[in-house]
């Protein structure tokens, strides 16, 4: 039967794991990381402006069922 690790042992393992595992990541160049960052602007603003021009069709339809 394997002996329980304490507190400390487990931490230090786990940073010992974290940092093995940070060591296999791909890190995205400059250019890659200010592509996504445009792509996400982009998306992030144009999902904006389709749900701010849904929900004032959404509050026009319902204001004017409320009105019957």
């Amino acid at each position: 039967m394997e002996k329980k690790m304490g507190f400390m042992e487990r931490t230090k393992k786990f940073f010992h794991e974290v940092r093995a595992e940070m060591k296999k990541v791909t890190w995205p160049s400059r250019p890659e990381l200010h592509g996504a960052t445009i792509v996400v602007a982009v998306v992030t603003f144009s999902l904006s402006i389709v749900l701010g021009a849904a929900d004032a069709v959404l509050s026009k339809v319902m204001s004017l069922l409320f009105q019957l």
